[in-house]
């Protein structure tokens, strides 16, 4: 199994920065596609952004392309999220997700689905004011 911890929400104005993280742990952190959704409330969760296991390949929401950058560090365990230019509709909760290379090695492009993924983390608040 992989247990997932998210860190680095908080409180920015609209315009500002913020970097998420999500340290896993557990065997084989690499044999994972690894994806951030959000959740804000009252709405379903949503994806924002993922990355294949090897980080070649990386998938984007279309509110967020230009202003989030995922990335990850197999040695540390640990995949990013580098949030610029953000915007009072980012504010959510953000999720860290892990799905096996199984499930998503065929295409990029089915990193985009929940159902993909078999672990989560507990998420972190962002809150960005105007």
């Amino acid at each position: 199994q992989v247990q997932l911890v998210e860190s680095g929400g908080g409180l920015v104005q609209a315009g500002g920065s913020l970097r998420l993280s999500c340290a896993a742990s557990g065997r084989a952190f690499s044999s994972y596609a690894m994806g951030w959704f959000r959740q804000s409330p009252g709405k379903e969760r949503e994806f924002v952004a993922a990355i294949s296991w090897s980080g070649g390949s990386t998938y984007y929401t279309d509110s967020v392309k230009g202003r989030f950058t995922v990335s990850r560090d197999n040695a540390k365990n640990t995949v990013y999220l580098q949030m610029n230019s953000l915007k009072p509709e980012d504010t959510a909760v953000y999720y860290c997700a892990a799905a096996p290379n199984s499930k998503v090695r065929y295409s990029d492009y089915d990193l985009q689905f929940r159902y993909k993924y078999d672990y989560w983390g507990q998420g972190t608040q962002v809150t960005v004011s105007s």
